[in-house]
């Protein structure tokens, strides 16, 4: 039993942690791609042509002071973000990566990745209440119904 929840760990890993560096350097492909399109020359100061930029983002951001608001619902506040980056990447548990690497087979594999994508709206609106304030969780709200998939997902459903 042991060694099963070690192999489920480490098949979790193996997926979270390339796609977490995938992000960070699609971003910065984005970020030199947008230097580009401006005439200028984007992020190249850390590591071989900026190469290293993404981990000193990382680093700074774990560096930087966490504020929190005095009037804001602290436990819905630190738990929205939270919750909507785990919602991220649960959904590639049934993401097949080739023909043997998949970490959950499920038959019904596409329904799972529908309702944990629209499960990431309630870390939005979670977000928007925890605020406290009429204007973010009137924002909030405009968020998630201006999105498109949600708007797609309602009207197939109602019309």
């Amino acid at each position: 039993m042991f060694l099963f929840i070690i192999s489920i760990l480490l098949k979790i890993i193996s997926i979270i942690i390339p796609l977490l560096i995938s992000v960070a350097y699609f971003t910065i492909a984005e970020r030199k791609l947008m230097g580009i399109i401006q005439r200028r020359k984007g992020p190249n100061v850390i590591g071989f042509i900026g190469l290293l930029q993404p981990l000193a983002d990382g680093l700074k951001l774990f560096a930087k002071e966490t504020i929190l608001p005095s009037n804001s619902n602290l436990i819905v506040f630190l738990f929205a973000p939270a919750l909507t980056f785990i919602l991220s990447l649960i959904g590639w548990a049934v993401i097949p990566f080739s023909e043997e690497v998949v970490l959950a087979d499920l038959n019904v594999g596409i329904l799972y990745l529908f309702a944990v994508s629209s499960l990431s709206v309630y870390g939005i609106v979670m977000a928007g209440w925890a605020s406290n304030s009429k204007y973010p969780f009137f924002r909030c709200f405009t968020f998630c119904c201006s999105n498109d998939f949600l708007r797609s997902f309602i009207r197939f459903h109602y019309y």
